[in-house]
This record gives structure tokens, C-alpha cells and sequence, in this order.
């Protein structure tokens, strides 16, 4: 073994840990091995979250510095990158994968953690956030998880979050699903309900519904619109987050910001208190090691059907709102309509 490296043990299993004194968060003085003992301390909740999913790791190999960013196309040379398909070499005989297909039709090939080792194994690669599809393996084209991401708009607040999460857990009720919240890691909030096995197209509608149903509620809080023009100081329901290979930080994920918050799951009763900054890489352990994961409710709760929310979508389809514009890396997709900002709309692009 390399001078710089050591092993944990994750349920059983020795997991090889290299440079585990590098600086991840140099802010916190939180070193590689920090993450993996945190990783380890919430093992059965971020297990529970990511087991046998598909997952697109948000890797961070040089750690959360001043210098490194997130790699993008308006950021190539960023040291921070995601990595959807599973390494091609050095990939232990013990990591599980599974088969997927992106919205392109090609089909890849991703880590589907089985187990504790896999994801300390990930962290190992220097991956902190986790986004696992809502699918677990082998059946990789049925949806299991409706989601919502409450996304809070400029000039709005965590506590806006809160009161349309609030008000979404009566919605989610009557289209008879069990709502679970958790902190997004920022200042958004995310709600979760298990569902009967769903294609992504009635799963996507059912979370167009629900969100349709949330904005009626509090339209003065709260839209579904896509183009940003149109969004106002109101939180916005992202529905494409149910759309096919969309990144969602599971539960447990870590933020990349420099006091390394984490995505928390939350009982209702406490949301009304409950703040994102209170939840960290350094307060979580403790918070776990005294209640378990919070969200085995979600685990132990009973599949629901989306008979009811795809019953208010096809009525708002014969209302005139029907299909809303698709993430833009999608191809042109069924009953969408044109991908046109609204001030841009005339004769010529929007037919």
C-alpha cells in the first residue's frame, strides 16, 4: 500500500483510501478521510437513499477549494466534474452496476451502489454529492420515487421554501401519496413519495400536476413556469427534475459549499424550525447517531398510485395546459411545445 493511503472498514468490507489527509473543505479543516468517517456515520441513511440506484457521482478530486469549480460548457477547464458512466478501469469486482438509457436513446453503463463499501468507494474517487436516478436496478425504465424540487427563486427565502413545502404535502395528499421532505443542501427543499412503478413520461406528468395544483394554491408564492422571464420572485417547482438522467441530490449528499451543508431529511413536525445551515458534515452525525435516518418512514411506506395526479393532468390538458418545454439536451419530445423564450414568441418559431 502506498505510503498515503490507509482502510476502513464499511459493513465488513476494507476499502482502500488514497491521500487520505488531502484537504476537502479547507475552510472546516476537513480532510478526504473526514468525508469518508461521515459517510460512514449516516451509512445506513445514505445506503437507503442510493441502494441499487443509478448514480451520476459529482466528483470533487481536488476537494472544495478556492480554485476548483465545476466543470461545464461555460466552464471547461473546471476540476470538478460529473461523472455518469462507471469507471472503465479499476473498478472493483464488488461494485454493482446497472444499465440505463439517456434521453438520446444510448444507452450507458453506471455505478448502482449495492452497498456501503461502493459509496465509500465513491467518496474515494473524491465524489461528495450523489444524484441517483428514481429507478432502482435492473428496472431501470420504471420510476419508484415521484420528486419535487422547490427551488427558491431570486429575492425569495428558505422560509417561502417551507410554506409551499408545507402547502405541497396537502397536495400530495389528495392525489393520495405520502410526502417526505428533505434540505436540497441550499436553500431550496425537495419532497419525495414512493409510487407504484411508473414509465418517466406518467411520472413526469403526475409532478406537472402536482405542481400545477401547488401553484393554484399559492400563486402568489409559487410557479411552475420554466423560462426565468416568467418566474418572478416565487419558488419554482422544477418538474424536469423527473425527466430521464436529471441531477438530484440524494439524501445525505454533500453540498459543495465551504460549510459543507448536506442534503437533510426531515420529519414534518420539524420543517416549521428547521433551517438548511443547522444541517453539516459536522452537526449530521450526531443528529443521526440520536434519531436513525429519518427517512426509513419513506423506505417503510406503501407504493402509491398515480391514477389521481394523472387524472388532473389530463384534465388540465383538455384546459389548454398540456406538455411543458423539456431540459434542452432533450430531443424534441411528444406534445412539447417549442423550446421559445415567451418574449421571444412570434409567427416564425412558434408553431
Amino acid at each position: 500500500m502506498a505510503k498515503d493511503a490507509t482502510t476502513v472498514d464499511a459493513d465488513g468490507r476494507e476499502v482502500r483510501i488514497s491521500s487520505p489527509t488531502k484537504v476537502y473543505f479547507p475552510d472546516l479543516g476537513l480532510t478526504k478521510l473526514d468525508i469518508v468517517s461521515y459517510v460512514l456515520a449516516v451509512g445506513p441513511g445514505i445506503l437507503a437513499a442510493l441502494r441499487d440506484r443509478p448514480v451520476t457521482m459529482e466528483r470533487w478530486p481536488e476537494g472544495v477549494t478556492p480554485e476548483a469549480s465545476l466543470r461545464g460548457p461555460d466552464n471547461p477547464g473546471g476540476r470538478a466534474f460529473y461523472q455518469k458512466h462507471a469507471p472503465s478501469r479499476g473498478i472493483p469486482d464488488w461494485v454493482q452496476t446497472t444499465s440505463v438509457t439517456f434521453p438520446s436513446g444510448r444507452p450507458a453503463v453506471e455505478v448502482a451502489p449495492s452497498d456501503l463499501a461502493t459509496i465509500v468507494w465513491m467518496v474515494n474517487l473524491g465524489t461528495i454529492r450523489f444524484h441517483p436516478w428514481p429507478v432502482r436496478h435492473p428496472h431501470t425504465d420504471e420510476v419508484d420515487q415521484l420528486r419535487i424540487d422547490l427551488d427558491p427563486q431570486p429575492g425569495t427565502t428558505f422560509d417561502e421554501a417551507r410554506e409551499a413545502a408545507l402547502a405541497l404535502r396537502e397536495v400530495l395528499a389528495d392525489a393520495g401519496l405520502a410526502g417526505f421532505p428533505k434540505t436540497s443542501g441550499g436553500r431550496g427543499l425537495h419532497v419525495f413519495a414512493r409510487i407504484e412503478p411508473a414509465d418517466f413520461i406518467d411520472a413526469r406528468h403526475a409532478a406537472i400536476a402536482v405542481g400545477r395544483e401547488l401553484e393554484r394554491r399559492l400563486p402568489e408564492r409559487v410557479t411552475t413556469a420554466w423560462w426565468k422571464e416568467e418566474r418572478g420572485r416565487r419558488i419554482f417547482v422544477d418538474v424536469n427534475q423527473m425527466a430521464r438522467d436529471r441531477l438530484m441530490a440524494s439524501a445525505y449528499s454533500i453540498r459543495p459549499t465551504p460549510e459543507a451543508r448536506v442534503s437533510a431529511p426531515l420529519a414534518w413536525d420539524e420543517l416549521p424550525e428547521a433551517h438548511p445551515d443547522a444541517f453539516t458534515v459536522r452537526t449530521m452525525p450526531d443528529r443521526f447517531a440520536q434519531l436513525g435516518d429519518v427517512w426509513a418512514a419513506l423506505e417503510a411506506s406503501t407504493p402509491a398510485s398515480l391514477r389521481t395526479a394523472l387524472d388532473w393532468y389530463a384534465r388540465d390538458e383538455g384546459n389548454g395546459q398540456g406538455e411543458m418545454p423539456y431540459p434542452p439536451e432533450y430531443p424534441k419530445m411528444p406534445g412539447e411545445p417549442p423550446r421559445v423564450q415567451p418574449s421571444r414568441k412570434n409567427p416564425a418559431n412558434w408553431a
